[in-house]
């Protein structure tokens, strides 16, 4: 997270959450720039080796490879002077009550805090009232003109913004633009000849391969830390769009928008995010690959503003009980749970209970790959995607949307229903012709009790079934047929209240 106190304040306050939290520690975005290639880091050499054998005719047993650690002076050296301080002004709203006591923490022992609590006290309703703060986080020059990446959220609300380089020169920045979807930001400084990183490609980044941090933790300018990747296309609460590096590289507030180096003084990603309990680091971190940065940096620097492609879905996670539903080889790829109605999706052809398993040649394995390439790619291009749809792949091509169009109203289509399924352990019945017209649902099978494996499954009474492992159903002879037909589980599709989700219910 970026490390934001208000002004005046003599002590910096962190709220403790009682259960682990994602925190936003900051990062940047980037611009594609020619760059020069940096010096080896030390990269580690494994070597392996034989002990003698009393047998000669025996094979020889092979010795676990000795690796050497690699040494960082190099990346730290040259790439130092390339990761900037940076110094944000502005406010923040602070709430009272009608006695004039502060809701907000913010204050602190701010020494003008009694001042706004008498003069608040006049107004029984209470009210807001700016704030001054004042907030640091980190950056790294991609352009040796003073073009510098860094988090969004560390200049979000900012009023001034200043550089500070390794060699003590401040600059007052402008923002040029910033992206809250990928948490990626661009500031310029009026500046020439400026040091830069080169930049790396992430789909050669390794799991358990060495990395180093660069950022001011605390304020702490130009601090070094490193570990190793811990793993790639981490999906992360309300981030759709960025398939995070996770590494056990310390950082901590201070670090957003610094830079992520591999071992030969590459830029791999922006460090932006912690998970903690306590709001410092406690061996998870997260950064944001630099493919994602450049992409959303070149449009900043380009146009002033960024757009992100849509394609009209609702995904859910396929899991083992999900795939054995499907008859998937593997629980891989991104389960469609809804369909916008005339959204780029539904003009494909896509449906509920479609299972998409890759997007122009390249493979969905999580839910959340999905959004992520789609949020990358250009609104109006058409994209290939291979689909399972009852036990096949199909090919299809959809035309991406904007983002920023107007979702339409969804509804899920069917005719009829009776009444019970043993075998789940179900009770269903029609919707009537009311509950038709307040829901919106046309046809569905209404759930009225849900016990044994449905139950336990999370199946709620109240829930209306639209379909069983992406067939639509409208009676409870369709629903028997499909049920009979499936193996050790079935999907149920289930709308609930305004979402529709699918339930992978483990037959007895």
């Amino acid at each position: 997270m970026s490390q934001t106190t208000p002004t005046g304040s003599k002590t910096f306050k962190r709220t403790v959450a009682a259960l682990a939290i994602v925190a936003a520690i900051g990062a940047g975005g980037a611009v594609a720039v020619k760059q020069s290639s940096a010096v080896a880091a030390g990269t580690p050499v494994a070597t392996v080796t034989a002990p003698p054998s009393a047998n000669a005719g025996a094979p020889a047993a092979v010795a676990a490879p000795s690796i050497s650690l690699p040494d960082f002076s190099v990346v730290a050296a040259q790439n130092g002077p390339a990761v900037v301080n940076i110094d944000v002004r502005g406010t923040t709203k602070a709430s009272y009550d009608g006695q004039g006591q502060g809701r907000a923490e913010a204050f602190g022992d701010d020494p003008f805090m009694e001042f706004f609590r008498r003069f608040q006290g006049q107004n029984p309703r209470g009210g807001q009232r700016d704030v001054p703060t004042h907030g640091m986080g980190s950056g790294f020059i991609i352009s040796a003109d003073g073009i510098i990446l860094t988090n969004a959220h560390v200049v979000r609300d900012a009023r001034e913004v200043t550089v500070k380089l390794t060699d003590r020169r401040e600059f007052r920045a402008k923002v040029l633009g910033s992206d809250p979807k990928t948490d990626v930001a661009v500031l310029k400084i009026d500046a020439k000849n400026l040091p830069v990183v080169p930049l790396a490609k992430t789909d050669n980044l390794k799991v358990g391969e060495w990395v180093l941090a660069i950022g001011s933790p605390y304020g702490l300018d130009n601090t070094v830390t490193a570990g190793v990747v811990s793993a790639k296309g981490r999906s992360l609460p309300d981030d759709a769009y960025v398939p995070f590096i996770q590494t056990d590289v310390a950082v901590n507030p201070g670090n957003s928008g610094g830079p992520l180096f591999n071992t030969r003084g590459e830029v791999v990603g922006i460090n932006s995010q912690i998970y903690s309990q306590t709001g410092g680091y406690q061996g998870l971190s997260f950064a944001i690959p630099i493919e994602v940065a450049t992409t959303i940096a070149n449009q900043i620097v380009s146009t002033g503003k960024v757009e992100h492609a849509k394609l009209g879905v609702t995904v859910q996670e396929v899991g083992q009980d999900i795939a054995d539903s499907f008859k998937l080889a593997t629980p891989e790829g991104a389960l469609i749970a809804n369909v916008e109605r005339g959204g780029p999706a539904d003009k494909a052809g896509l449906k509920a209970g479609d299972v998409v398993r890759s997007m122009n040649g390249k493979k969905v394995v999580s839910s959340i790959d999905l959004p992520a390439m789609v949020g990358l790619i250009k609104p109006g291009s058409t994209v290939k995607l291979e689909v399972w749809r009852q036990g096949k792949l199909i090919a299809l091509d959809a035309k991406l949307g904007n983002l920023s169009d107007k979702v339409a109203a969804v509804a899920a289509t069917s005719d009829r229903a009776e009444q019970a399924s043993s075998r789940l352990g179900l009770s269903l019945r029609p919707l009537d012709p009311n509950e038709r017209r307040e829901s919106g649902i046309a046809n569905g099978l209404l759930i009225e009790d849900a016990g044994g494996a449905a139950q336990s499954a999370g199946v709620q009474p109240g829930d209306v079934l639209l379909s069983v492992n992406g067939y639509a159903v409208s009676n409870i002879d369709q629903v028997r047929q499909v049920v009979g037909k499936s193996g050790k589980s079935v999907a149920l599709l289930i709308q609930r209240g305004g979402d529709t989700i699918f339930i992978p219910v483990r037959l007895g």
